[in-house]
């Protein structure tokens, strides 16, 4: 295999109508430019993909391109970290929305490769993970290569011209750079998902009553207990808390900050009370965003949560009216 890699230069931008421009994950054939087409308004902009999701949100924040559009997290493999840790520490931008995609893991090669002939797989390393155990089963001895995306590996084999090189990616890849499927959803589960998220400089979404808040928290004190008492004030809101994810803090071994998903709007007076108070007691907020939830269960869990509330209350008052006012 060539130690060559394809071409660190972005692809040229792809015009659209709308004056907008949105930058993502290049070059042309990732999941996120699949992803970011699913959003008739940002279908619509003009395209400019990046070498990295770093480089995409850092263009954002700069006025480079008017959204940023990455990936956040998977399924199967988790948060991407890059991600994560630049909107946590690297810039200012707000979280404006997310996307859902079921992703669709094939293995690619050049016309007239064969899955047996393979020795070798560029991909990026979340897409390799994805399909663990496939490439456990049918390709024991390949060597994994890293790519900065799904498509840089496409476009690497395409450019390469080695029948013995593959990669992992979608069918909009194989496509564009040529290439043929030689197997099929290859990822380790079927109902593989990979959320994306669109930022940009400053702006909250005006709630929709099914909205999702994103920050940041850096306890000001590491103690026993200090994260309990933190999500303590969520539980005391019935807030519904859809991620907890500790991320280091870049300052010292074993300091660690709390990336949290919530239910709810900043404009919703129990989410800022509970911001509020983490601020005044607990540490430091940064605010990511608050954005429409793509979640389809946000409303049942919240009918639940407000039922269980309303029978805990009744509960309660059933036992006060038993109070017994003292004899005169």
């Amino acid at each position: 295999m060539s130690n060559e890699a394809p071409s660190n230069e972005p692809s040229t931008a792809i015009s659209g109508s709308s004056g907008l421009r949105v930058g993502f994950l290049g070059p042309h054939g990732t999941f996120t430019e699949q992803a970011l087409r699913t959003q008739p308004d940002l279908a619509g902009a003009e395209l400019v993909p990046m070498l990295t999701m770093a480089d995409v949100l850092m263009a954002t924040e700069a006025g480079d391109v008017d959204l940023g559009f990455v990936a956040m997290e998977n399924s199967i493999e988790g948060s991407v970290n890059t991600t994560s840790d630049t909107l946590a520490f690297d810039v200012d931008v707000l979280i404006q929305r997310e996307v859902v995609m079921s992703v669709q893991q094939h293995l690619m090669g050049l016309k007239g490769a064969t899955v047996a002939g393979l020795t070798d797989i560029v991909s990026i390393p979340h897409a390799t993970a994805q399909a663990r155990t496939f490439l456990r089963r049918e390709l024991p001895n390949v060597r994994t290569r890293a790519a900065n995306s799904t498509a840089e590996g496409a476009q690497w084999v395409a450019e390469a011209g080695d029948p013995q090189v593959g990669a992992i990616g979608n069918e909009l890849a194989a496509d564009i750079y040529g290439l043929e499927i030689l197997a099929r959803d290859i990822e380790d589960h079927p109902e593989n998902q990979t959320r994306f998220v669109a930022v940009g400089p400053h702006v909250v979404p005006a709630p929709t009553g099914h909205d999702k808040t994103s920050i940041l928290v850096m306890q000001r004190a590491d103690r026993p207990g200090s994260l309990l008492a933190i999500l303590q004030e969520f539980a005391a809101r019935r807030i519904n808390l859809n991620k907890l994810e500790s991320r280091p803090t870049k300052k010292a071994l074993g300091d660690y900050c709390f990336l949290l998903d919530l239910d709810g709007h900043i404009a919703d007076d129990v989410v800022a009370d509970c911001l509020r108070a983490i601020r005044v007691k607990h540490g430091t907020v940064k605010f990511l965003g608050s954005y429409p939830s793509a979640s389809t269960d946000g409303p049942t869990v919240r009918r639940d949560v407000d039922e269980a509330g309303r029978e805990a209350d009744a509960w309660i008052t059933g036992i006060r009216s038993r109070i017994v006012s003292p004899t005169p």
